[in-house]
């Protein structure tokens, strides 16, 4: 499959820049950056550096609703729209507007983990992995057919450029292989009926620490909101000390330079902090 026009939908920079770069090398055009401007009123959001720092060559299309979304594909006449990492749930008519379809980039190994925060879930329940898959995007969230998947190890990571290499390779071994389905007209893999479970954002009760509760526990809660946040925005993993409320960053089950804390089964370092 070649010269294939591609609107590319994120919010998210080093997704933007990577899928062009990798598209670009496989021979495929891409004409247009959609994204909208959800956390545009953060001093620091993803959208401000997305602006004004999107792949040259390629419009930006800011929709101001989601009834707006399929005129606006229409204009650019793509033959794909390749969403990764996208806060709508974009609409049966815009995803019938390109001709080869709509396809998702999800962190998981679908149909587990479906929903907004993969990562942050499954570090929070313990997994040793987690995967990659590109599948068709259809009317509900992260169901359509799978076209491509991958797993991957978790380490310790606390952050998603820590994460970022296991997941630039995943997407690098994994999209040319998506592609080359779709181009072929395959319909892809069936997500098994009624498997897997939808996992939403944290609910503002996780936010805080419960000392009492298990060193490693506690520790899996600090690394999970480093990926993760509630339905609110609220941000953890919250504690108070000396007086003061602050966000726990990083914590280490090893003795480590740090405020060294006890928990329910052990001692726990908390090594890097933040205001809440």
């Amino acid at each position: 499959m070649t010269d294939v026009r591609v609107v590319l939908v994120t919010q998210v920079p080093p997704v933007a820049h990577g899928h062009t770069e990798l598209l670009r090398a496989l021979g495929h055009e891409p004409v247009a950056l959609l994204c909208t401007r959800e956390g545009a009123d953060h001093p620091e959001s993803m959208f401000d550096a997305l602006v004004r720092e999107a792949p040259e060559g390629l419009d930006v299309v800011i929709p101001a609703t989601r009834a707006g979304l399929a005129p606006l594909v229409r204009l650019y006449e793509p033959d794909l729209l390749l969403c990764t990492g996208f806060p709508w749930k974009i609409p049966p008519d815009t995803l019938r507007v390109p001709r080869l379809g709509a396809v998702n980039g999800h962190p998981s190994l679908l149909p587990r983990y479906r929903g907004p925060i993969p990562v942050a879930w499954a570090i929070r329940n313990g997994e040793t992995s987690v995967g990659y898959t590109f599948h068709y995007m259809d009317a509900e969230l992260d169901t359509g057919a799978i076209l491509a998947q991958e797993t991957f190890p978790l380490g310790d990571e606390y952050s998603w450029e820590e994460l970022a290499p296991k997941l630039m390779d995943c997407v690098r071994q994994l999209l040319p292989r998506a592609l080359a389905r779709v181009a072929d007209g395959d319909s892809g893999d069936p997500q098994p009926e009624g498997a897997g479970e939808y996992f939403s954002f944290f609910e503002s009760e996780y936010a805080w620490i419960d000392w009492s509760r298990p060193a490693d526990e506690i520790h899996r809660q600090v690394r999970a909101w480093r990926f993760g946040s509630s339905g609110n925005g609220e941000k953890g993993a919250l504690t108070e000390l000396d007086g003061e409320a602050i966000r726990v960053l990083r914590t280490s089950l090893e003795p480590a330079d740090g405020r060294e804390l006890q928990t329910g089964d052990g001692k726990l370092w908390i090594t890097e902090t933040e205001p809440p």
